[in-house]
């Protein structure tokens, strides 16, 4: 990307093109960015600093782009240490500067930072709060639990851009810039996902502001479309399905279990359902198997019984559809058992315990290998699925 997003703000993140785990949990394969910005006028704020892996490449950058001048703040909209890393060399490197960040960043820094006195060297800002630069004068909007309860988000009134902290980020590093919409939908739903009820708050916040672009501290910098991006945030954060379809994941010890979920698949597509994803969730990346779950309309699960139990990679699938707060959503079960099937029972149980799930009444039970008998099973499956709601 262009580091000039405007002739005031310029872009001073960097691309992290080797990370392996986002959070030592997130497959990322085209990598990720850390934003951070600096706003030059009178005074000059700097947006957030990045994460610790990319430290020499963000001070240089950042004393490029000051050009033998001083900055006058740090502003810190969000604690996590991909973002906030490196405070305790701003405040080393640049001692008169002042760092403002919401009352409970403040009081979380010397939990990160124990060698630095913060004493005298914070502001404290709340909701609404403003900081004048100069032309620009910086807005302070509280965004607790999107999805840290410190964060906070700055609109800068002049030109108008919406430093949006973590929301609307996206994985990839921008040297690999993709479509937007998938990576930011997996990002989106395994890291905010659980906070919508925050997140539709923040939304109203931000509707009533005049946004011509939107800096997020992950992803490209969204310029053009904005409703499209607002609208999305809006549909993932009310927990509405995205997407009309059905998405088929299951867990399969020998295989069986999977040549029925692929033939589930066959037969809603034979019904007319234009969109069916299959997810094995003993080999497919869980953050996606999540993302999908979200984004569809509707689920089917199948998985092997297992210990008296559930197939652990399905047990593993369901517990983060819980933690994320997975809801209103029409689900089916087939189980596999061989001698006392056990699967249907804890998988009913995981579900029913989510919010406003609608579990059908047909559960399939397979007892080793699917026969025709079952397919008939799974025929009437699929139609209490796909009857009109």
């Amino acid at each position: 990307m262009n580091d000039n997003i405007t002739p005031y703000v310029r872009y001073i993140g960097t691309d992290d093109k080797d990370l392996d785990l986002f959070e030592s949990q997130y497959v990322v394969p085209q990598g990720i960015s850390y934003n951070s910005y600096v706003i030059t006028d009178e005074k000059i704020a700097v947006m957030d600093t990045i994460d610790q892996r990319k430290t020499d490449e963000w001070t240089a950058r950042l004393e490029e782009a000051l050009e033998g001048r001083t900055p006058d703040y740090l502003i810190v909209q969000h604690m996590e240490p991909d973002h906030a890393a490196n405070i305790g060399w701003f405040a080393e490197k640049y001692p008169e500067a002042t760092i403002v960040a919401s009352a409970k960043a403040v009081q979380m820094m010397p939990q990160f930072f124990e060698e630095v006195n913060f004493a005298g060297r914070t502001q404290t800002v709340k909701e609404g709060d403003t900081l004048c630069l100069g032309q620009h004068t910086l807005k302070f909007i509280m965004a607790p639990m999107v999805h840290w309860p410190e964060v906070m988000l700055t609109y800068e009134e002049s030109e108008k851009i919406l430093f949006s902290a973590d929301a609307f980020g996206k994985f990839g590093a921008l040297c690999r810039e993709g479509e937007w919409t998938n990576e930011a939908r997996r990002y989106y739903f395994n890291i905010v996902g659980k906070y919508g009820a925050q997140v539709q708050a923040l939304l109203k916040k931000a509707a009533g502001l005049d946004i011509a672009m939107i800096c997020p501290l992950h992803g490209p910098v969204l310029k053009e479309n904005l409703g499209y991006y607002i609208g999305l945030y809006d549909t993932w954060s009310k927990y509405e399905p995205e997407t009309e379809g059905v998405v088929v994941a299951y867990a399969s010890i020998h295989g069986n279990t999977a040549a029925a979920a692929r033939r589930m698949a066959e037969i809603l597509n034979e019904k007319g359902v234009a969109e069916v994803m299959l997810i094995d969730l003993c080999r497919d990346d869980m953050a996606l198997a999540v993302e999908s779950a979200f984004r569809y309309s509707k689920m089917i699960v199948a998985a092997s019984s297992y210990d008296a139990g559930v197939f652990p990679p399905m047990f593993d699938f369901l517990h983060h559809l819980q933690i994320k707060n997975f809801q209103k959503r029409r689900v089916g079960i087939i189980e596999n058992g061989s001698w006392a099937p056990t699967a249907g029972r804890v998988m009913s149980c995981m579900l029913s315990e989510m919010k406003s799930m609608e579990i059908m009444e047909h559960t399939v039970t397979i007892k080793s290998s699917m026969k025709k008998a079952d397919l008939l099973q799974m025929e009437e499956l699929a139609e209490e699925l796909l009857a009109t709601e």
